[in-house]
């Protein structure tokens, strides 16, 4: 196909990056901590961690897990938040020669027994505020080793008991050791001192990654990222952004802003992976949600790369104590995850002369597939352009290329793109085209330039601050209730969050209130699904067959 986006490039950006230069996301990893072992790789509530003691402590808990007798490939399970534990355990897995499977920590019993069957993870990396969810389902899945870590574990000796101490008496917790084969993250990096990590041969086509994610569909599934997929992705952004970075030798290290979940894929490549990739430091904000706290962590450092979505650069933007911050240092606010909004992008650029740069992916690409130049000076209501060795065409009904200018379904192609649907052959298939390009469900439309713009979402996915939630899993939940007789649920526009879930309830009982019914969802579903609005009807449209037309009550919701 005709790349017109090319002659749209920065000058020093090649059209294609060599995934050839890494035998595996291991090969990366072992060559930064070699590389820069004395250089800081994350810090978390004032405490660092070297690339060297990176290196340490995940060979000695990938030693670890190699004696419980896991084999090559394995599943095993992370579910932390942006602490000090999450990087060593993602790097013990993979140099390990298993597959992460990164779990959201606030998932309700109910979704997390079904990620962990699905995945056939056989072990899984807890924080202790969230083992009692673990401990809920444990006996429905084969994970056979629980590892429990608490927030205190890396702070050091006196501090790290305090801030044990502190979080447990908030939460109301006891520790949480009593799990079936549960042990300790400290105890498990003490045992694996006296043991060797046992190299494992790993090449591109070996998975790293199952990300779940409801796809173009329905129910949640593991998109298959591949070690070639994510080590594409590491290397196209940093070709991307080279413009406005110095290379990985310069002098100051780039300081990375780790605030979006390191769970989440945009997170985990542009934070942590590229950021040791390039030997930077990732400040980890272990809840971007408490604004005060993560502005006086951001006073601490000369700030260099910022990953963020839209509702959390609009927060930012609302905080007194944000707009005197120094943003001499800042290089790069990438925008992800969710639609920048012009006006909050115009009054980032104007506080901080550092402009966001909007792009564009799905956890089935690793995620990235285009961004905005670096050396934007204005919003361009765009998702920018395709990133090098990335295709984009913009697809019919049928399948077939549109010519530039006219309205399709967006579908990308390149090293980036996942392997597939963990177990879902028939899923896999119906997204891909048979010439390889993935089919996102997006509606959009690329100029003469090579710039595209998403006009409107193909299937009825509701992004809530950047995290997709599907219809078909809250109407799931909902139906189940017994004073429920149908529902339907639609994404409406938030001022906050982008979108906001709203629920249409025809009730069985007709004493239902909304309180019940949230009260109800509470427990079934993590907050960001939660229906924010609730309204009660007679009836819902249908169509002749029966189907609730889910898109007649989204445009009944514009009209109004």
């Amino acid at each position: 196909m005709d790349k017109i986006w090319l002659k749209s490039y920065p000058e020093g950006v090649p059209a294609e990056i060599d995934t050839a230069q890494y035998r595996s996301l291991v090969h990366l990893l072992e060559d930064s901590f070699h590389k820069y072992a004395t250089r800081k790789a994350y810090v978390c509530m004032d405490k660092f961690l070297t690339f060297g003691e990176l290196d340490r402590m995940s060979a000695r808990m990938g030693a670890w897990l190699q004696s419980r007798g896991l084999k090559k490939g394995a599943r095993v399970a992370i579910m932390l938040p942006n602490v000090l534990q999450y990087p060593v355990a993602m790097a013990a897995i993979l140099r390990a020669g298993y597959t992460v499977v990164n779990v959201n920590p606030l998932y309700t019993p109910r979704e997390l027994q079904h990620q962990l069957i699905d995945s056939g993870a056989e072990a899984i990396i807890v924080l202790e505020n969230f083992a009692t969810t673990v401990q809920q389902v444990l006996v429905h899945t084969q994970v056979k080793h629980v590892i429990v870590a608490t927030m205190g574990d890396l702070l050091g000796g006196i501090k790290g008991m305090l801030v044990n101490f502190v979080v447990r008496k908030m939460k109301k917790m006891v520790p949480a050791f009593a799990l079936p084969g549960a042990i300790s993250f400290k105890t498990v990096l003490a045992d694996g001192a006296g043991m060797t990590l046992k190299p494992v041969e790993l090449g591109h086509a070996d998975i790293a990654f199952l990300q779940y994610t409801g796809g173009t569909t329905g129910v949640s599934k593991g998109a298959v990222l591949l070690h070639g997929n994510v080590i594409a992705n590491v290397l196209q952004n940093e070709a991307w952004l080279q413009p406005a970075l110095p290379s990985g030798g310069q002098a100051e290290p780039l300081v990375f802003i780790c605030a979006l979940p390191l769970y989440h894929i945009y997170s985990l490549t542009i934070s942590a992976l590229m950021g040791m990739r390039l030997g930077g430091m990732n400040v980890l904000i272990p809840n971007p949600r408490d604004i005060p706290g993560f502005v006086a962590e951001m006073a601490k450092y000369r700030v260099t790369v910022f990953p963020a979505v839209n509702t959390l650069y609009n927060a930012l933007l609302n905080n007194a104590a944000f707009a005197k911050l120094d943003f001499s240092s800042y290089k790069v606010c990438n925008g992800g995850g969710m639609a920048v909004q012009k006006a909050v992008a115009e009054r980032w650029l104007k506080l901080t002369n550092c402009p966001i740069i909007e792009g564009y992916g799905m956890s089935e690409t690793s995620p990235v597939v285009s961004a905005n130049r670096c050396d934007i000076k204005e919003f361009t209501g765009t998702i920018g352009l395709p990133l090098p060795s990335t295709e984009i065409a913009i697809l019919d009904d049928e399948g077939a290329p549109l010519a530039i200018g006219e309205t399709g379904e967006i579908a990308i192609r390149g090293p980036q793109v996942m392997a597939g649907y963990w177990q879902r052959a028939d899923e896999t298939a119906q997204s891909m085209t048979a010439d390889g390009f993935f089919k996102t469900g997006d509606v959009g439309i690329m100029d003469e330039r090579g710039y595209i713009r998403i006009v409107d979402r193909k299937k009825d996915m509701i992004i809530v601050s950047g995290f997709n939630v599907y219809p078909n899993e809250i109407e799931g939940v909902v139906a189940g209730h017994p004073g429920v007789l149908e529902c339907a649920c639609v994404g409406v526009p938030d001022a906050h969050a982008g979108e906001a879930v709203k629920l249409f309830v025809v009730r069985k009982d007709p004493t239902l209130t909304a309180e019940q019914l949230l009260d109800y969802c509470k427990h079934e579903l993590t907050a960001y699904k939660k229906p924010k609005y609730i309204e009660f009807r007679d009836e819902l449209p249908k169509t002749n067959v029966g189907k609730i037309l889910r898109r007649q009550l989204r445009d009944e919701k514009k009209a109004a």
